[in-house]
């Protein structure tokens, strides 16, 4: 499976000629090629070129002395093959400034609804714009509302549009691509994901700094560390599948159930000191409400078990000693 957009430097010498030879050349043969001047300036110091393919596939090119970089989400002519990748953040920044507005322009074109969401445009464009995941990404955007059933796609994406616009995750791409570049839509591993951007923007609000995907001693990965006032908070998150779509018969079985993946998983492993998020947003109201009229355990301490809605607020209640700050709405107990 492809990944998510990252530049391929190249360390030798270019010219157009061998512009034309090894990379327009493969590219025509196999896929049918036409290679063009960039819609936008190029970055000073840089020559640049454009190539479209007859599938709808792009690719960027830029050299300089010494030294190419190319970017897309189509095949790679293997003269590139053993180039090493970079993120946007990882190369000069002119030349990230300008191949991100090429394929800002070029997303747009292909989906001008996205437009109205800019930074949702931005931040997400290494998923956006992938080879594999292009189109399950937008689908899930636009029709399942970015993850909010039953929601009006603009008030879910509003939702995060608002939040990213904040700036609170300074690097964009080990979240971005947590979406995923799959050919195929896959909607509640698309919403789990956006379980954690609903969590990291409660904490945000909360005065928080939030920083991802945390390694720990038990060679796991936790969701988050949450910083505030010197001391680093880590928090887990789940998104339980509602009991319409899943084997478990009851809003607590589900909960239960998905809770213990993560608590007999790192959780476990890593012997306390995680607050676990459990995410109820996918649920009906009937089963939402059953919950909150039991407030059943989720076999882990400090937890706090949430739904979230689009138009900002937020319901739940919390089980054991939560240590973070927690919006109005979340009862502790």
């Amino acid at each position: 499976m492809a990944k998510p957009l990252r530049f391929r430097k190249s360390n030798e010498h270019w010219t157009e000629g061998r512009v034309r030879s090894e990379l327009l050349g493969p590219l025509d043969a196999n896929l049918g090629a036409t290679m063009s001047r960039p819609w936008y300036k190029q970055p000073d110091g840089y020559d640049a070129r454009r190539f479209e393919m007859d599938n709808g596939d792009l690719a960027l090119f830029a050299w300089t002395d010494g030294t190419g970089y190319w970017m897309g989400n189509t095949e790679t002519p293997s003269t590139l093959w053993r180039t090493e990748k970079y993120t946007f953040q990882e190369v000069p920044e002119p030349l990230s400034a300008w191949a991100e507005r090429e394929l800002l322009a070029q997303l747009h074109e292909e989906s001008p609804w996205l437009a109205d969401y800019p930074t949702i445009s931005r931040f997400f464009l290494p998923v956006l714009l992938s080879k594999d995941g292009r189109h399950t990404t937008r689908e899930f955007l636009r029709d399942h509302a970015a993850g909010f059933p039953d929601a009006d796609p603009d008030a879910g994406l509003s939702y995060y549009e608002e939040f990213l616009a904040t700036g609170a995750f300074d690097e964009r791409y080990e979240m971005a691509s947590k979406l995923g570049t799959s050919e195929r839509l896959n909607v509640g591993r698309m919403r789990s994901t956006m379980s954690e951007f609903t969590v990291a923007k409660l904490l945000f609000e909360a005065g928080y700094d939030v920083t991802p995907e945390i390694e720990v001693t038990t060679g796991h990965s936790i969701d988050f560390r949450a910083d505030a006032n010197g001391e680093g908070l880590l928090v887990e998150v789940t998104r339980p599948q509602p009991p319409s779509e899943r084997a478990a018969s009851s809003p607590t079985k589900s909960i239960r159930e998905t809770a213990e993946t993560k608590v007999s998983g790192q959780l476990e492993s890593h012997e306390g000191g995680v607050t676990l998020f459990v995410d109820c947003s996918s649920f009906a109201d009937d089963h939402w409400a059953t919950l909150m009229d039991r407030r059943p355990e989720v076999r882990h301490r400090p937890a706090v078990v949430f739904r979230a809605w689009p138009d900002g607020s937020v319901e739940g209640y919390t089980k054991g000693s939560v240590p973070l700050d927690l919006p109005d709405g979340i009862d502790t107990e």
